[in-house]
């Protein structure tokens, strides 16, 4: 019944990633006329969560929350019901942005509990891990992009608020080169969206990876510990920028703060880990 209820929720994973397509392209613009399918795909997961979820807990004769990746799952099915809820009652569609991205990592990392299967080519994992690392690199690229726009946009800001003072040397460059607060608004969510999309991306294959690479002791790594709390801290920022309207400062010191923790990611992935590790 275990084996079952893995397959059952492998499925649902399936499901999820299919509805969390639908959030990566509306992130991009071009992805609202699927809303009404991915919809229905994360419907149906649900359906297969819940029975994965049951099958689990019977063969456990408890409810299925005893470790880490069973907390997840659950965790997941229950952010499920309440968007299904919410979705329902008030068709709060915006709020897909950012549940079915939370949903759907939570599943992935829930369905990484049972025995996987080891890599029969070592091409496919060169490939996955390449692909992992490009996805970073391009998510960072564009964290990068809109922490400096921030930047520009909080030093634009505070020459509009202080036009009756002197101005500083640097003051007087705003003035004269940066783009209007505007641009510079539009530039932070676009570059923020396009590297959440891509962040988003590589924390599913680096799951997929880390799954097979070390078994159940990959949740355990403190470079994935931190890389999925930034990947939170990514998910809260675009979510509140999107549904909570924070534009302009606070957008920006946003923007700013996720950096950080994406250093500290960084630090953890390279110079950092035999620290961190201690």
């Amino acid at each position: 019944m275990l084996e079952m209820s893995l397959l059952w929720l492998r499925l649902a994973t399936a499901l999820y990633m299919l509805a969390l397509l639908q959030a990566v392209l509306s992130l991009l613009r071009h992805g609202d006329r699927l809303f009404p399918l991915a919809l229905r795909a994360f419907q149906l997961a649900a359906v297969f969560h819940f029975v994965s979820i049951v099958e689990h807990s019977i063969a456990l004769h408890t409810v299925a929350a005893n470790n880490f990746f069973e907390t997840a799952s659950l965790a997941a099915f229950l952010f499920a019901l309440a968007y299904l809820f919410l979705e329902w009652r008030y068709h709060f569609a915006v709020l897909s942005v950012f549940v079915f991205p939370l949903v759907a990592v939570l599943t992935l990392i829930g369905a990484t509990a049972g025995p996987s299967a080891t890599w029969t080519d070592t091409r496919l994992r060169g490939a996955l891990l390449v692909t992992h690392i490009l996805l970073v690199l391009i998510g960072l690229s564009g964290l990068l992009f809109s922490a400096a726009a921030s930047v520009f946009y909080l030093l634009q800001e505070r020459r509009l608020k202080r036009r009756h003072v002197q101005p500083g040397w640097l003051t007087r460059v705003a003035s004269d080169r940066l783009p209007p607060l505007e641009d510079l608004d539009n530039l932070i969510t676009r570059s923020m969206n396009f590297g959440f999309v891509a962040i988003t991306l590589a924390v599913a294959a680096a799951s997929s990876w880390a799954s097979i690479e070390y078994g159940t002791r990959w949740i355990t790594q403190p470079a994935i510990v931190v890389s999925l709390i930034t990947w939170a801290f990514y998910l809260v920022m675009v979510f509140l920028r999107l549904s909570a309207g924070w534009r302009g400062r606070r957008a920006a010191l946003l923007s700013l703060t996720v950096l950080c923790f994406s250093v500290l990611t960084w630090a953890a992935h390279v110079g950092l880990r035999p620290l961190l590790e201690k």
